[in-house]
């Protein structure tokens, strides 16, 4: 009698267990323009699950006449990094966390003593945002650094499954307008090392 009962539990945790199906994870198609002085510089993109991350590295690297003779000497890789991970879903809204290092190059020209053109010097510049909420569909900008330059990030994220990937199907492949730009809010942070 008692085999038969555990039969019976075994037998009906099994189908208890089939019956219940997770959810499906959400998966948010983001992209990320980088602008310098009102300038797109760099652009991002990428398709990530929610409660992952993905992280991407761009390259330029520059060179400059410098010295008394303006010559090309000491080139700079001015590396971008970005870690981009949605964290949430709700309603209308993707919440994404970002991370990023910059290597800019300070604007203003240098001399020696005698007149001689110096190389710029790279700057270093940190930032996150740990929870940037993104209108599904609209552009989102958040400020990384005020002036000498100003660096915004303009942020766009869709859905690419369920009701909303129609839309994410057609935003992703149309041309966007700055008219649907929403001012981020939240907590973020920035530090610039010389």
């Amino acid at each position: 009698m008692w085999k038969t009962s555990i039969v019976a539990l075994l037998f009906g945790a099994s189908l208890l267990a089939h019956g219940q199906q997770r959810p499906a994870q959400q998966v948010v198609q983001w992209e990320l323009q980088v602008l310098r002085d009102g300038q797109q510089i760099d652009a991002f993109e990428g398709t990530t699950t929610v409660g992952q991350a993905r992280t991407d590295t761009h390259h330029k690297v520059v060179q400059h006449n410098v010295g008394c003779k303006d010559q090309p000497a000491g080139s700079i890789d001015l590396a971008r990094t970005l870690t981009v991970s949605p964290l949430r879903v709700e309603g209308n809204d993707v919440t994404l966390s970002i991370e990023a290092q910059e290597t800019l190059e300070d604007p203003a020209a240098r001399q020696t003593d005698t007149g001689c053109k110096l190389p710029p010097q790279p700057r270093q510049v940190g930032a996150s945002h740990p929870g940037l909420k993104v209108p599904v569909g609209q552009w989102t900008s958040w400020t990384i650094i005020d002036k000498d330059p100003t660096l915004v990030y303009r942020v766009r994220a869709n859905l690419t499954n369920g009701a909303n990937a129609g839309s994410a199907a057609s935003a992703a492949s149309g041309v966007s307008t700055p008219s649907g730009v929403t001012t981020a809010s939240g907590v973020s942070a920035a530090s610039a090392v010389k």
